[in-house]
């Protein structure tokens, strides 16, 4: 009996509830699977399945061992592309997952550097605000804000960042100045969505932490849309300060309270690369991190990666 072989099939059969459905991806014959998963019983020396005519049921022992091959073979999987990659140069499909202001913002130019080093690796590039299911999604990097908490999964920190109060000059120019938390309540506030929330900004200084909560001008689940109604005027703004630094360097924005740490989460956030917890990681994976990380690692440098994308966008604009 082909083990492995077996296993595949029985997995497949507990993905579709079915032996033909089986058959018809593996190209083989309904029969010789239902022969197969009857030897992997024997040999197991326990029932797998529940089968009829209409039906195809785990048992208790099947699901258990269904749920705890699903992680081996993804596995055996990514070993054998990694050994095949070794004797051959980098290439195939890298699947990409980034928050959205970090993906536009840094990842294009970066993406068009690596290409130039490694033009065999294609990329596809998902943008989203939410994080990532690595294995249900297949994406083989995940870049969040926030350090990852599933299981399974292992997380690299690229740069840790912190959220700067900025507005336009035209619209402070109108406004009362703002010297402490307290003065936003005079003012108009750009928030990013978060459904079912009370909108705060938390303000910290020496230690002394103070929540502040308002009600908001305008609303976006975008920091572009958030960052595009700053410069045109629409209010005060909280943004991670590497997607405002160039703005603040040519003058289209002011920070604001800069005696203060503010967020609207959490303090100490960042840029956390987070990849499936494998034996080995593949060397397309482990290239573009490594190629991400040497050119955002360290304030000088994420500023400048996010400035090069950035001047694009505001041009397009």
């Amino acid at each position: 009996m082909d083990r492995l072989r077996a296993m595949e099939l029985f997995l497949s059969i507990s993905q579709t509830q079915s032996f033909s459905e089986t058959a018809r991806q593996f190209g083989i014959s309904a029969t010789a699977v239902s022969r197969m998963i009857t030897d992997l019983e024997d040999d197991l020396n326990v029932k797998l399945l529940l089968r009829s005519t209409r039906q195809v049921v785990l048992t208790e022992s099947g699901q258990e061992y269904a749920k705890q091959l699903e992680g081996i073979l993804f596995q055996i999987n990514e070993l054998r592309g990694s050994i095949t990659a070794i004797s051959h140069a980098p290439q195939g499909l890298l699947r990409v997952h980034s928050r959205v202001m970090f993906g536009l913002g840094v990842l294009p130019q970066l993406i068009a550097d690596f290409r130039k080093l490694y033009p065999d690796i294609h990329i596809e590039l998902v943008l989203a605000e939410s994080q990532a299911d690595l294995r249900r999604s297949q994406i083989d990097i995940d870049f969040r804000i926030s350090p990852p908490v599933e299981a399974g999964v292992k997380r690299r920190m690229l740069f840790e960042s912190h959220r700067y109060l900025v507005a336009s000059p035209a619209y402070l120019s109108t406004r009362p100045p703002l010297v402490v938390p307290e003065d936003i309540l005079s003012h108009e506030c750009l928030a990013y969505y978060r459904p079912g929330d009370e909108y705060t900004w938390l303000f910290k200084q020496d230690e002394q932490q103070k929540t502040m909560a308002f009600k908001p001008r305008h609303v976006s689940n975008s920091g572009f849309a958030l960052l595009e109604l700053a410069r045109l005027g629409e209010g005060l703004a909280l943004l991670d300060d590497y997607t405002i630094h160039d703005d603040i360097l040519h003058g289209r924005l002011i920070r604001i309270l800069p005696d203060f740490r503010i967020t609207n989460t959490s303090f100490g956030q960042g840029m956390f690369a987070t990849i499936s917890d494998t034996p080995i990681v593949p060397a397309k994976i482990r290239l573009f991190l490594d190629f991400v990380a040497e050119h955002v690692a360290g304030p000088e440098l994420r500023f400048t990666a996010h400035a090069k994308s950035a001047r694009l966008l505001v041009k397009a604009s």
